[in-house]
């Protein structure tokens, strides 16, 4: 199927799209007119962070309000959109996943950073004063390098992996029992399965022979991580599909059904309907009036 959204790289968000960048680091207050359509989806992982302002962001369908020394993530394939904002102070830092794992002989490293493709909590975090005040100071060094004529890669990874690690202590802090690495390490790597495959009607049993665990073990970690069964999470991203699909295609509803693999048209508007509390169609007049005109 068509592409219905734009898919932006690094180089977009400096408005050069020619531009191959794999890391980059902008404040707000520098930042010109984006050559950018909302709603999109990046290529790239992006951290901001705001000083000051309030800002609602929108990732698929969910409105968060952002306040002051606040830190928003945005992941890969994530349908984003920067819905509204007071004057604002802060930036983004910008990152793809090859730039942070060169040379990394853990490939996990990325997944094992449970805010980021984060699925199932919220996408932002506003740690304590000093934590926060912390975590600055490393920004801070991370474009004071940047800006350098003769700035190092290698010395943006390691500023860029010490960001990701106090961000990770943080959200680590917040939690009374944060989930193991090994849980976190699985269910991302199932989530990218569902991601690959939610239009071929696997079932958890071929999610959990292709990911060489038993099924009951799969259930037993996507519960402990979002507690919603496996089942649930293939579900879902089929609906969030038919969700977008309804909001920005001119498919109809049978179209949009059979092309999720769902043949049953009466079935997938119950499913629908018990994921949403609303039928397709009640849905996609809802949602046509709030993003069309974008």
């Amino acid at each position: 199927m068509k592409k219905i959204f734009p898919h932006y790289n690094i180089g977009h968000f400096i408005n050069e799209p020619d531009n191959p960048t794999e890391f980059e680091i902008t404040r707000f207050e520098e930042m010109g007119e984006l050559d950018i359509e909302d709603p999109h989806k990046h290529t790239f992982y992006e951290i901001l962070w705001f000083d000051e302002g309030v800002s609602s962001q929108v990732i698929d369908y969910q409105e968060y309000e952002i306040h002051p020394q606040t830190l928003f993530f945005i992941s890969p394939n994530q349908l984003h959109h920067f819905e509204e904002y007071q004057p604002l102070k802060g930036g983004s830092v910008f990152f793809t996943e090859d730039f942070f794992l060169f040379n990394q002989q853990n490939k996990d490293q990325l997944f094992e950073l449970s805010f980021l493709d984060n699925f199932y909590s919220q996408p932002f975090l506003k740690p304590d004063e000093k934590t926060y005040s912390i975590i600055r100071r490393v920004i801070d060094l991370l474009i004071v390098e940047k800006q350098r004529k003769d700035w190092s890669r290698e010395i943006s990874r390691a500023l860029l992996q010490t960001l990701l690690g106090l961000i990770q202590r943080s959200v680590d802090s917040d939690n009374f029992e944060p989930v193991s690495k090994r849980y976190i390490i699985l269910y991302k790597k199932l989530k990218n399965l569902i991601e690959q495959h939610y239009r071929e009607n696997l079932t958890a049993s071929d999610y959990a022979e292709r990911l060489n665990v038993t099924q009951h073990h799969l259930n037993l970690v996507a519960k402990e991580v979002t507690n919603r069964t496996t089942t649930d999470l293939i579900r879902a991203r089929s609906i969030l599909e038919a969700k977008r699909l309804l909001t920005f295609s001119d498919l109809s509803v049978s179209e949009i059904a059979s092309d999720l693999g769902f043949f049953d048209l009466s079935y997938f508007a119950k499913v629908f309907k018990a994921e949403t509390d609303s039928s397709p169609k009640e849905f996609r007049s809802i949602m046509s009036e709030k993003y069309q005109n974008l």
